[in-house]
């Protein structure tokens, strides 16, 4: 479903990323993990058209889309939920969730709002209150939720435990499975290795800029140096697929 294929992408003089080189298959929850600093919402936000690359080919559903605007690749079904939710925090939860459907007319908005809320049923009971006023928690569903709006064939999620409680990233990675069990094919980027590795089929690891390893995430979550950098070496395995 989306190929990678020698990415770099520059800021300014420094370059961030590093011919980046992966895969998503369609129906996987692939987890791309790696510390602050490692390149991760780089390699997102120029997958999404919100910066462009100073080389490489990006491929989504055999379409290259690296030199497109973002709202073209969303129409094409690849959606980004970007680090730290970027709500509209004084419009309301309804009116976030409209916003995120826009591009496709108000009978879609009408017929993915009942779904949305049937969902997540809390956003439901907030739709009249401001997004800046919900919790933590609340306000990563509703960029989920936002996302979803737009049909996403392609889920990129970026950090979407950060900052959170432990049960409600539990419920947070719930919802990523139910959404793969869908039909929907999920990127996870993450620093919570724990979490990402646990409900993947596959995964990478990005240290400055570069792709370093990769592998199915079962394998990858034993591996001595994936244990040492991102799990520690107490380490028990938590979820389960």
């Amino acid at each position: 479903m989306l190929q990678v294929k020698g990415l770099s992408t520059r800021h300014g003089s420094l370059q961030v990323l590093r011919r980046v080189t992966f895969h998503v298959a369609r129906g996987e929850i692939v987890s791309l993990i790696g510390a602050n600093g490692a390149g991760k919402s780089t390699l997102l936000r120029t997958i999404s058209g919100v910066h462009k690359p100073s080389e490489g080919e990006i491929l989504f559903m055999d379409t290259p889309i690296q030199q497109m605007a973002p709202e073209r690749i969303v129409r094409l079904g690849l959606v980004h939920v970007p680090e730290a939710r970027q709500l509209f925090p004084n419009l309301t939860v309804l009116e976030n969730l409209e916003l995120g459907g826009y591009l496709y007319g108000r009978k879609h908005v009408e017929s993915a709002l009942s779904d949305m809320f049937e969902m997540f049923p809390i956003l439901s009971n907030r739709q009249r209150q401001k997004a800046g006023t919900l919790s933590g928690g609340e306000q990563q569903m509703l960029s989920i939720a936002r996302a979803l709006m737009a049909k996403p064939r392609l889920l990129v999620l970026d950090e979407p435990s950060m900052g959170l409680a432990p049960l409600i990233v539990e419920e947070i990675y719930r919802t990523v499975q139910t959404l793969q069990q869908q039909g929907t094919t999920i990127l996870l980027v993450e620093q919570n290795a724990m979490g990402a590795l646990a409900i993947a089929e596959r995964a990478y690891v990005l240290e400055t800029g570069r792709i370093v390893l990769s592998g199915k995430a079962a394998e990858l979550m034993e591996h001595d140096d994936v244990q040492r950098a991102y799990l520690g070496k107490d380490y028990q395995h938590k979820w389960e697929k």
